[in-house]
């Protein structure tokens, strides 16, 4: 992910754990926090209400909240959760994500792939226009994917999204080629021819993802500077349009009549209303303003109990990255020993109480199944840590004498909201549990954070990470040497080389290039010891039970509101 998502720090961090995205934030994030990567602020649908039997029934209104503004509504400038989320309820890519994180056709209808898995056709819908009447036309999507590459633009996740994917990019994006040279060609109206760099075993879910969406171009340069930044300056070809944006107060999206699938599109309107405080959205849930609302540790305990109440797993991981530049912690035994002295079980049944679950490993379960068996990564490379502190100990021990060390005292990079502080302390007590080691937590706002990881300024750091694609490359590809996202100081010849294969050699072989994987998961956490696991996180929220249909996504859009409905609301 992006500089700015590198550290779901501090919020995530908690009762009201914060945000991810691209990931997704999740009104888990109800008060707002800091995130990383897709995992910035997460808007407040439902959820709970995935495959829900019923049929609409009344007025077919939602209203909502937000923990933050939309920064932009231009997916070539689109960089978090928030704006994510409006651009997949308002825009159509070349496919969607369904049930399941399936994928369903949108603008495209079909698609072939060369032996060589290097070369992608599409074949478009004749059917799809835009807002102002335009078709929509494989040259929306050429406009769009060079736009996103064009250093004129400025864009941050055309680079890092299309860099090493499409043919041509990284050069583009330096500079160095021109951007006619991109590997996306419109053969017709209705034909896009997509090259890329090497074969993509996850390609076809990078094309359900805000930054591949198309633009019009007569649209875009029409507008000039204003495009994207008010509701009037915005096109939309998906199954609602925006109508209203009061910028910092809230923005309102209506059925979209002239999109090709509207007749599967059942709500009128999306009310959003930006709320920071977790007690404000509470009270506007339970005076029945709201539909949903996300929760904090706190209001998770009120409203135990409640068949209002729903968890939803996530998969976003939170673990303690260790900088292997310390002398302790370069020390492998010292980190398997911060790894195996953390009660997991009482972090997220105490701290968290909010469904989240013990992370043992650098994938989150329910994320990746295997090719052939369908069994979950998880399962098959099951617990590469536990809680065992006679053993934390002993690894202590052994490190204290190669290092010739009786105390220790490492610092705790951490945030500065209430919820951070909460976390920082339950692991400051864990692992002060170790002999002669002493923790000083750091806590510092989000911005100086991302400082301090960048520049390798801290000892450890509670951090995070929710997925930009749905591939296990997404988690793993982050450890190699030199990483732009590594910031651990962690280098293995072996690791990397593992990542190369299975993303090159192994491209097109699923089986050997999945056992490739496990076997790189399990030397960086259980040999390496690279990260201390601490949780999966899940979001606990408040939804009314007239809300039908609302799909929640493991990468782009957090949720799907194509496809909710009201049923019976009274």
């Amino acid at each position: 992910m992006r500089k700015t998502n590198w550290l779901l720090l501090g919020l995530a961090l908690v009762l009201s754990m914060f945000l991810v995205a691209c990931s997704g934030g999740g009104d888990n994030n109800a008060d707002g926090g800091e995130g990383e990567g897709n995992t910035e602020e997460k808007n407040e649908g439902n959820e709970g209400s995935e495959g829900s039997e019923g049929e609409p029934s009344g007025e077919q209104v939602l209203n909502i909240t937000d923990s933050a503004e939309i920064p932009t509504m231009d997916p070539s400038m689109a960089t978090d959760a928030v704006a994510f989320q409006w651009l997949g309820s308002t825009m159509d890519g070349l496919y969607r994500l369904g049930e399941n994180a399936e994928m369903e056709p949108a603008i495209a209808e079909s698609h072939e792939q060369s032996e060589d898995a290097l070369t992608w056709t599409f074949k478009l819908r004749e059917d799809a226009t835009w807002t102002n009447g335009d078709p929509v036309t494989a040259h929306d999507f050429v406009y769009a994917w060079q736009r996103a590459v064009n250093p004129e633009t400025g864009s941050e996740y055309g680079p890092y999204m299309m860099n090493g994917v499409i043919k041509n990019a990284e050069a583009i994006s330096n500079g160095e080629m021109a951007v006619e040279e991109l590997g996306v060609t419109a053969e017709d109206d209705y034909t896009l021819k997509v090259e890329l760099e090497k074969p993509i075993p996850y390609f076809l879910s990078l094309t359900a993802f805000g930054t591949f969406l198309p633009l019009n171009q007569d649209f875009v340069e029409e507008q000039g500077d204003k495009f994207a930044l008010e509701a009037e300056n915005i096109l939309s070809n998906g199954p609602f349009k925006m109508t209203e944006w009061k910028h910092e107060e809230s923005w309102k999206l209506v059925k979209n009549e002239d999109y090709w699938d509207a007749e599967n599109v059942n709500l009128e309107e999306i009310n959003v209303s930006v709320v920071k405080e977790t007690s404000t959205r509470v009270n506007l849930y339970d005076s029945g303003e709201i539909d949903a609302a996300g929760l904090s540790g706190e209001f998770v305990q009120q409203k135990a109990g409640s068949e209002e109440l729903k968890t939803e797993e996530e998969p976003v991981l939170f673990y303690l990255k260790m900088n292997q530049q310390h002398e302790v912690l370069g020390n492998v035994n010292a980190r398997k020993a911060i790894q195996s002295v953390i009660n997991r079980e009482d972090l997220v049944n105490v701290i968290l109480a909010n469904g989240s679950l013990p992370a043992v490993g650098d994938i989150p379960q329910n994320f990746a199944k295997h090719p052939e068996s369908g069994e979950d990564f998880r399962d098959i490379n099951g617990e590469l840590v536990e809680t065992n502190v006679e053993k934390a100990q002993e690894h202590w021990a052994t490190a204290m004498e190669e290092l010739g060390k009786d105390s220790v005292e490492l610092e705790l990079l951490g945030g500065d909201s209430e919820v951070a502080k909460e976390m920082d302390a339950y692991l400051k007590n864990q692992l002060e549990q170790l002999e002669g080691l002493t923790v000083k937590v750091k806590p510092v706002p989000f911005k100086e954070r991302l400082r301090l990881d960048t520049e390798m300024e801290y000892d450890l750091q509670n951090s995070g990470w929710g997925p930009d694609y749905i591939d296990p490359n997404t988690f793993l590809n982050m450890w190699v040497t030199d990483g732009g996202n590594n910031k651990t100081g962690y280098s293995s010849e072996e690791y990397d080389a593992l990542i190369e294969k299975a993303n090159n050699e192994l491209a097109l072989e699923p089986v050997k290039r999945f056992e490739t994987f496990l076997e790189a998961e399990k030397m960086l956490i259980e040999e390496d010891a690279v990260l201390a696991p601490l949780y999966q996180r899940a979001s606990a929220k408040l939804w009314k039970p007239y809300v039908k249909g609302v799909i929640t996504n493991p990468m782009g859009p957090d949720y799907t509101y194509k496809y909710a409905y009201i049923d019976g609301k009274e």
